[in-house]
């Protein structure tokens, strides 16, 4: 199985706008925070507080800030060990309305090694799901649960289970 080059986006629009969702970017690695789903996925760690030059990750997964605008973005480029040359960002867009925001993550890059298989077989699914649950956790702090919380699929599941 060969894996070309990945765009993988997730993104949600929150009831609320940019300047009322802003402080849950900067939240995103304070321990403690609110924004990762830290209680069913490996903390994110960082060395440093968020900011250009922390490096750190989550489980087996690493990278190094490489640029950050308070409240708006965070960019991320992979650790040379990761099964992915490229990056991810979270961004805090301006909404459809004055009264929305969109919270937007890409993840970019080339499977390198064993990420050829462990892209489509099992990081995708993982990064997936997680993402969601971030996402959830985003409306849940903002005080607008959603509607439909996000849901593990089997695969995801069985992931978990055998702890990929």
């Amino acid at each position: 199985m060969v894996c070309g080059m990945i765009r993988n986006r997730h993104q949600r629009t929150l009831a609320v706008p940019p300047a009322h969702a802003a402080h849950l970017i900067d939240d995103l690695a304070t321990p403690g925070g609110t924004t990762w789903p830290s209680r069913h996925w490996p903390a994110l760690r960082l060395d440093r507080p968020l900011s250009p030059g922390a490096t750190g990750g989550h489980g087996p997964i690493h990278y190094t800030c490489t640029a950050y605008t308070p409240g708006q973005h965070a960019a991320f480029t992979f650790a040379p060990d990761a099964p992915i040359t490229g990056g991810h960002a979270l961004s805090l867009l301006t909404g459809p309305t004055p009264e929305t925001s969109v919270l937007r993550h890409d993840l970019y890059g080339r499977p390198r090694g064993l990420g050829h298989l462990t892209w489509p077989l099992a990081i995708r699914w993982l990064h997936d799901a997680l993402m969601e649950d971030l996402f959830d956790n985003v409306q849940t702090a903002l005080g607008t649960p959603p509607a439909h919380p996000a849901h593990w699929s089997r695969h995801v599941r069985v992931l978990r289970r055998i702890r990929l």
